[in-house]
């Protein structure tokens, strides 16, 4: 069981090891892992924005059929962020409280929180496409007793802008970029670097502020 975990981790964050993943496991497991990612805090490790551009280069060269994978992982997206949300909802400021485990860091969840406070409902669109974000956000939102209607409302636009941007995104390049299957580690190591270009920029706007406040 173990073996099998390690293996799977390795797999996710190799560049060759995500290709065979998703030719083994196909549209259900790119489903599954967003899924995951979204809805349960075990999923904040998860590569998913990796994940479905890799996915939308398969779709481009006809591994994938790209109808399996909008629609069906889009779904999984939004549903899972509903359990993010309760879990939220139910657990409220205890959640503030938790100890950190495994599969639970608190300051990750103080993260989404303070990226909630700065913009308020459209953080339910924006974290999707911040990783970690992504997986804290939603009970956030449920632990600020956001109204159900209005989260809804923005985590649909959020779910469906993110898995088209991305998907369609490797599908525009496999399409259009000669061999870009062979060049996935380049696709990867890009999309990981914008993926944590919003975490440097509010660390350096924070030690902007503090060195202000300082000098004042």
């Amino acid at each position: 069981m173990l073996e099998s975990l390690v293996h799977l981790l390795r797999s996710l964050y190799n560049p060759d090891g995500l290709k065979e993943l998703i030719r083994w496991g196909g549209a259900p497991l790119v489903c599954c892992i967003v899924f995951i990612e979204t809805g349960f805090f075990v999923g904040f490790f998860l590569p998913g924005d990796s994940l479905l551009i890799t996915a939308g280069i398969f779709a481009a060269a006809d591994v994938l059929p790209l109808r399996w994978l909008l629609l069906p992982v889009m779904a999984c997206a939004i549903v899972g962020d509903q359990i993010g949300y309760w879990i939220g909802r139910g657990a409220g400021p205890a959640l503030y409280r938790r100890e950190d485990s495994l599969l639970f860091r608190r300051s990750h969840l103080q993260r989404a929180h303070e990226f909630y406070e700065k913009y308020g409902g459209r953080a339910v669109i924006l974290a999707r496409f911040v990783p970690i974000v992504r997986t804290f956000c939603p009970p956030v939102a449920g632990a600020a007793n956001m109204p159900y209607s209005r989260y809804v409302m923005f985590d649909i636009v959020g779910g469906i802008c993110w898995v088209s941007a991305t998907i369609l995104g490797g599908f525009f390049l496999g399409r259009n970029v000669p061999n870009i299957g062979q060049r996935i580690h380049y696709v990867i190591l890009i999309v990981a670097a914008l993926s944590i270009l919003p975490a440097v920029i509010s660390i350096l706007r924070s030690r902007k502020t503090i060195l202000a406040k300082g000098k004042s």
